[in-house]
C-alpha cells in the first residue's frame, strides 16, 4: 500500500506554515503556476494548472493516516488531483501524490477587489528561499504567471493568517523581485 502525500507550490513550500514532518523537495512536470482568484475566498492565491513542457519546484509531504481532513479545509477552495506520475522527489518507498488546485472555470483573473496579499507571496517566498535558495526564488518568480495582478501591501498588519516575520535581506529579496517583474503594489486603504 502507498503512503499518501501532497505537492506544495505555493505557502505549503514554507515548512512554518504547516507541521508535516516527512517533507521533502520535489518537481512537478507538466503544471505551472499560476495567480488566480474564486468566489470561494475574497483574494488572490496561487494555483497550479498543467500545461505541456512546464515543470515547477515545490515540496511533497506525508499527509499521516490518510487524514485529508485539515488540509482539506486549510486548502477550501481547491480540489485535489492525483499527480503521482508527474512528481520526482527523493522518497523511496511507494508514495501517490496529490496536488489541490483551482478548476478550470472556478476561478478569474485577480483585480483591485481580489489583490495578491503581499504578505502570503512573503510566506511563499521565504519557503522557496529556506528549501532551494535564492536560484529557485528566482525560478518561483520566473515561472509564475499573472504577475500583472495587484500586490495589496498588507505588511504592517497581515491579512493573511499565516504570515511569518522577514529578515531584512527576505524583504529586500521579495521588493526587489516585485520590481523585476513589474509588480503592480497597492497601499492598504
Amino acid at each position: 500500500m502507498s503512503d499518501p502525500f501532497f505537492f506544495g507550490y505555493g505557502s505549503l513550500v514554507n515548512r512554518a506554515t504547516h507541521d508535516f514532518t516527512d517533507a521533502h523537495p520535489a518537481i512537478l512536470r507538466g503544471w505551472r503556476r499560476v495567480w488566480r482568484h474564486t468566489q470561494l475566498r475574497p483574494v488572490a492565491f496561487l494555483t497550479a494548472e498543467p500545461a505541456e513542457g512546464v515543470e515547477i519546484e515545490g515540496l511533497i509531504a506525508h499527509v499521516p493516516n490518510d487524514d485529508w481532513a485539515a488540509l482539506d479545509e486549510r486548502e477550501g477552495a481547491y480540489d485535489r488531483s492525483h499527480v503521482t506520475g508527474d512528481v520526482g522527489h527523493p522518497v523511496t518507498r511507494d508514495i501517490h501524490v496529490q496536488v489541490y488546485s483551482i478548476p478550470h472555470g472556478k476561478h478569474g483573473v485577480p483585480d483591485e477587489t481580489h489583490p495578491v496579499l503581499l504578505s502570503y507571496l512573503d510566506v511563499v517566498v521565504q519557503g522557496y528561499l529556506a528549501e532551494f535558495g535564492e536560484a529557485g526564488v528566482t525560478r518561483f518568480f520566473e515561472t509564475t504567471g499573472g504577475w500583472d495582478a495587484p500586490i495589496l501591501d498588507d505588511r504592517a498588519a497581515p491579512v493573511y493568517r499565516r504570515a511569518q516575520e522577514l529578515s531584512a535581506d527576505e524583504t529586500a529579496l521579495v521588493n526587489d523581485w516585485l520590481k523585476q517583474v513589474v509588480a503592480r503594489v497597492i497601499a492598504r486603504v
